[in-house]
């Protein structure tokens, strides 16, 4: 029941980015897409799978997309965020997520950024800080070489006013330096989170530098081990990758919330910590 756990050290300490496609342990490994599938996957597991996620340490994913249908959505979202026999709200999530698919949007990877689409339409979230302004900085010398890059940041949070400048490798880098900055006094656990992947794809390419593009980040919150993704949509790249990465943060913060309340969060870091154990002796 430890080798996803074990897994995803493994690729932790060799320092790579996991294989979804991996049997067994893999992200995708247990992965269902289509409202019909889905809706038949629930009735008859066996008949899709033919060993239990959980016997493995991993879990069943549904693939969200405006084909997933409510039955989708109800096997994603509904025991979570308790929404699982309200049919009127599930077909409200689907149409909100078709509005956001029509911009470019696309949730099969990004299930973090999808929560917190759900959250927000039914009441169920609150922000954790107010976006005063953001700014990057690139400065190129005659003399070459690779240009520095300064992010200043400049959040509302709890009350408190928190203006941050930080640099990095490229401004996604210093974007992420200075928000983590700004929100660490306040919430010490965002410490614990890392981007492992970034990927950008042109959503309409005949708009050539006018085109919108869509930003995808790949997260490792190394306290519980668990990897999510969110997305960003926007004819300003660097805007895109703001929202990817603002998602990633708040759905770690509020990860930590629901830990909190329920201990479950508890549970997986205590999994993640007998795996290494495991490994290292």
């Amino acid at each position: 029941k430890r080798l996803t756990d074990l897994s995803r050290y493994v690729y932790e300490i060799v320092n790579q980015v996991p294989v979804d496609g991996q049997p067994y342990v893999g992200a995708a490994a247990f992965a269902h897409k289509g409202g019909m599938h889905v809706h038949a996957v629930r009735r008859v597991t066996h008949s899709y799978e033919h060993v239990d996620p959980e016997v493995v340490g991993n879990s069943r994913r549904v693939l969200i997309s405006e084909l997933s249908g409510s039955s989708g959505v109800a096997e994603k979202m509904g025991r979570k965020l308790d929404i699982a026999h309200d049919r009127s709200l599930q077909r409200r999530l689907l149409k909100r997520l078709q509005e956001c698919e029509n911009q470019g949007y696309v949730f099969e990877s990004a299930e973090a950024s999808f929560e917190l689409l759900c959250r927000k339409e039914i009441g169920r979230y609150h922000p954790f800080w107010q976006l005063e302004h953001w700014r990057t900085v690139a400065l190129r010398s005659s003399a070459g070489g690779e240009p520095d890059t300064e992010v200043i940041v400049k959040l509302r949070v709890n009350g408190t006013v928190e203006h941050h400048v930080s640099g990095g490798h490229g401004p996604v880098d210093a974007m992420a330096n200075a928000l983590i900055m700004a929100l660490r006094p306040h919430y010490p656990k965002v410490e614990h989170i890392r981007l492992i992947d970034y990927k950008v794809r042109v959503i309409n390419p005949r708009a050539a530098t006018a085109a919108r593009v869509r930003v995808t980040i790949e997260f490792r919150d190394n306290e519980t081990h668990e990897i999510f993704s969110t997305v960003g949509v926007s004819e300003n790249i660097i805007e895109a990758s703001w929202i990817a990465l603002a998602d990633g943060i708040e759905y770690k913060l509020i990860n930590d919330e629901d830990t909190a309340r329920t201990g479950h969060g508890r549970k997986k870091r205590e999994s993640a910590a007998r795996a290494a154990g495991s490994i290292e002796s």
